[in-house]
């Protein structure tokens, strides 16, 4: 397995379920009242999340990231549109 194309499509996925978890499902919870879509696309965020972590973590030696690029690639994950900037710039 090519864990490069792992972690490339891991932190496109973790990217979009984060985006539509801000800013879909939590304005609807908040605003409409309606949890269903935070309910629906709270795992698979989590799971996402997790799954860009322990990649993260595991391809850094073989991406050669020295501590400060790793942990701009962890941090990443907690900023909207923070995978799709890593993906760009640390992907290569």
């Amino acid at each position: 397995m090519n864990w490069l194309n792992a972690f490339k499509i891991t932190s496109l996925l973790e990217g979009i379920s984060y985006l539509l978890l801000l800013f879909v499902a939590v304005p609807m919870k908040y605003y409409g009242g309606d949890e269903s879509m935070v309910k629906l696309l709270g795992m698979p965020h989590g799971i996402f999340f997790m799954a860009y972590i322990g990649i993260a973590l595991w391809i850094k030696t073989q991406m050669k990231w020295d501590t400060k690029t790793t942990i701009i690639v962890l941090i990443a994950s907690l900023i909207p549109f923070g995978t799709f900037y890593v993906n760009e710039k640390y992907c290569k």
